[in-house]
């Protein structure tokens, strides 16, 4: 075991499965579904808060209901060298990039965005990302359709 890992035992994961599938679950229901105590749950939650293992708390939205109908991923050639983070700070500035991956391969970066349609897209592309200096080159590849996009993780039983 390395001096950075983090242990977690059957009940910090307990918590976690509970918290992953509702946020918004008050401390006594998971009191209640651990059969523990709402003092003792509330310090093992603030304890995995502190470690960096519960990161923050979110609300995901439904982005039609924004107008973000489309969702395009982004593959991005960068002339930086190995270790240099300007082309993904410049990136990580831009509002409609939601993820922003450092990759393995020929291109440097893969982008997640989300935007209303094509047209707001290619501003994006002429507006924003084209004024990253960096930038070689980017090919887009266009979701026409989304089966499953997940944030959870599997959370072992242990």
């Amino acid at each position: 075991m390395t001096g950075n890992e983090i242990v977690l035992d059957k009940v910090d994961l307990s918590i976690l499965r509970l918290m992953q599938e509702n946020a918004r679950i008050s401390n006594a229901d998971l009191a209640r579904e651990l059969e523990m105590a709402p003092s003792a749950v509330l310090e093992r939650v603030k304890k995995l808060e502190q470690k960096n293992v519960i990161i923050q708390y979110t609300t995901r939205i439904n982005p039609g209901a924004l107008q973000q109908k489309l969702l395009a991923f982004i593959s991005i050639k960068s002339s930086e060298g190995m270790g240099s983070n300007i082309t993904t700070k410049e990136l990580a500035k831009i509002p409609e990039v939601q993820e922003v991956h450092h990759i393995a391969g020929d291109d440097c970066y893969l982008v997640k965005v989300r935007t209303a349609d094509s047209a707001s897209l290619m501003e994006l592309m002429r507006n924003s990302f084209s004024k990253i200096p960096n930038i070689i080159s980017t090919r887009t590849t266009i979701v026409l359709e989304t089966v499953k996009e997940e944030q959870q993780l599997v959370i072992p039983e242990k």
